[in-house]
């Protein structure tokens, strides 16, 4: 299996290939994101700014000020919360065309620890104006979301997790503000996003013999992500879960549930994430298993959910 960060940029040679306003800004972290891989291939659209993010956005703003089409790529805990300022103020305020790669973002991160693991990243550029948030789910749709980025004009953030997952059959199409369903059914709509969708199809996997009809949705784009897509999406269906490898609060359950209580209706959302607290180091199956995100702790939190529905109290 080939992993996010080597999608990302087998797929920003093939564009720098044809188009020679790609540009690649690596803040000292080449090996870690595999840009040093573009660096050997395209070194004049290379660019390397050293351990100093601030500066790395600025840079790649005033290059997209020139018509390049700048793609910053560092840990997604250093844009997010170092040159957080930079982004708004310069790239998200401005509208400036530049590509940011969040990568080693959530918590599988090498076991580097609560430092280095960014589980905030999603509520913080989602609120921020023009900023475009995609979050794939695997390295085909990571392909895709360079493709798409680097065709849109505007900022662009894309979160990337630093190991391979499993594939993900989302149809091969990247569409903003649309909900990709992966499984058809009526008790009740599970909605995931990134890498986490993986580990969710697995567990909706181990429900098949037990007569749960799950309606399953991949979110790549958290933002656009309209309201009305979602209800439309979730239907007449009372009970939602959410599955993401992010906090509970501010990231997909916080939309999804922002586009429930618009609706007046009883829907129940359940948010399946990390808890309002700092992570921890560990090995990934460890984390997986402790803050409910393996196949096997989803499976289980889905049919908890459902027992305690009307339909699991018939």
């Amino acid at each position: 299996m080939m992993s996010q960060r080597e999608a990302w940029v087998a797929e920003l040679m093939d564009l720098a290939e044809r188009d020679d306003r790609i540009l690649v800004l690596d803040g000292d972290l080449g090996t870690s994101t595999k840009s040093a891989d573009f660096a050997g291939a395209y070194p004049q659209q290379f660019f390397q700014m050293g351990i100093a993010e601030q500066n790395l956005v600025g840079v790649a703003a005033g290059m997209a000020s020139l018509g390049a089409i700048p793609w910053v790529g560092t840990f997604g805990v250093f844009l997010t919360q170092r040159a957080l300022d930079q982004m708004r103020m310069l790239v998200a305020q401005t509208g400036a065309n530049v590509k940011f790669a969040g990568h080693y973002a959530g918590l599988l991160n090498g076991g580097a620890g609560k430092t280095h693991q960014d589980i905030e990243d999603l509520a913080i550029l989602r609120v921020m104006p023009g900023m475009t948030v995609i979050v794939p789910a695997d390295a085909a749709e990571t392909r895709a979301a360079v493709r798409w980025a680097s065709e849109h004009t505007g900022p662009v953030y894309l979160r990337l997790a630093r190991d391979p997952e499993v594939e993900v059959n989302t149809g091969g199409t990247l569409q903003p503000d649309h909900l990709v369903e992966l499984r058809r059914g009526n008790d009740v709509v599970v909605i995931s996003t990134g890498v986490q969708t993986a580990r969710t199809v697995g567990a909706i996997d181990l429900l098949t013999d037990q007569e749960v009809s799950v309606r399953h949705l991949h979110a790549a784009f958290l933002k656009p992500l309209s309201e009305e897509t979602v209800v439309t999406a979730i239907g007449d269906v009372t009970e939602v879960i959410t599955v993401e490898e992010h906090s509970v609060r501010g990231g997909l359950g916080g939309l999804v549930a922002e586009a429930v209580s618009s609706t007046g209706r009883p829907v129940r959302v359940t948010r399946v994430g990390l808890a309002d607290a700092w992570s921890e180091s560990a090995s990934n199956e460890y984390l997986l298993d402790h803050y409910g995100l393996s196949s096997e702790r989803v499976a289980a939190r889905i049919e908890a959910v459902l027992l305690t529905s009307p339909r699991g109290q018939q």
